[in-house]
């Protein structure tokens, strides 16, 4: 199947990682409390990360836009209530994840793995603080210090994330003990 279409599978994939995406916003599940400034390092982006991984940059797109229009909706700060703030960058993380995975995958899988969830967050973070920014929300200073303070643990943990969950998964669809990587 070619990667513009969307067959069952995707769409009910696509349909689970966005319900996730949303259910780890709704409980707050999807903060994880980092030694930080900022004090949160967000996970609502990865399955973005593992829709692109697993299903390519449509599906990745589609959860990563419903994970955008979530926070936009829920926004209790004027930088989140607009949506090229919210929204627009959110789409292209897990087109940017599905990119970087489809050009590593063949090297090495689980290199891949790591690569694909460190570019998918950068996408979300670079693109919603660059947003910010050019929409007068934030100060460059503010966004670099923010990039890094939250960036770097959001990279670690989606990239364990990202590769515990697309290994259990493979294991789970080969059928066997062993993921096929």
């Amino acid at each position: 199947m070619k990667e513009g279409t969307l067959s069952v599978r995707k769409i009910v994939l696509a349909a689970v990682l966005s319900a996730i995406a949303i259910l780890l916003g709704w409980t707050r599940l999807g903060f994880i409390p980092v030694p930080t400034p900022a004090g949160n390092a967000t996970i609502m982006h990865v399955p973005a990360i593992i829709g692109g991984v697993m299903e390519g940059g449509l599906v990745g797109g589609l959860v990563g836009t419903l994970f955008g229009l979530f926070s936009f909706l829920q926004a209790t700060v004027p930088m989140f209530k607009d949506p090229l703030v919210a929204v627009l960058p959110r789409i292209l993380i897990g087109v940017t994840a599905w990119l970087a995975y489809a050009g590593l995958k063949r090297v090495n899988e689980y290199l891949a793995l790591v690569v694909s969830a460190a570019v998918g967050t950068l996408t979300n973070t670079i693109g919603v603080l660059t947003m910010a920014v050019l929409r007068g929300y934030m100060a460059p200073g503010v966004a670099w210090t923010v990039g890094l303070t939250h960036g770097l643990p959001e990279i670690v943990v989606a990239a364990i994330l990202t590769v515990a969950i697309v290994a259990a998964w493979k294991r789970v669809e080969t059928g066997r003990g062993e993921a096929k990587m």
